[in-house]
């Protein structure tokens, strides 16, 4: 069985490290895209008997974004 993602999204894996990564416009859009991969996955798993340990996942956001400096005050 071939597990589809959404269009947002690329499955990598190293070793036995699974990444998925998903682009959004908004950080909220991120999101759902995301969590319908992530029940894809689940479903999947369930199929083939699989279990992922949860106390080992993380999320990690990144953005292209530069972020705003609070407070910068230029040095002359």
């Amino acid at each position: 069985m071939t597990l589809e993602l959404t269009s947002r999204s690329k499955a990598r894996a190293f070793a036995d490290n699974p990444i998925i990564l998903t682009r959004g416009e908004t950080l909220t859009e991120a999101e759902i895209y995301t969590n319908l991969d992530l029940r894809k996955i689940e479903e999947w798993a369930k199929n083939n008997k699989m279990k992922f340990n949860e106390n080992k996942s993380k999320v990690m956001i990144m953005t292209m974004r530069k972020r705003k400096k609070k407070g910068h005050c230029p040095t002359y």
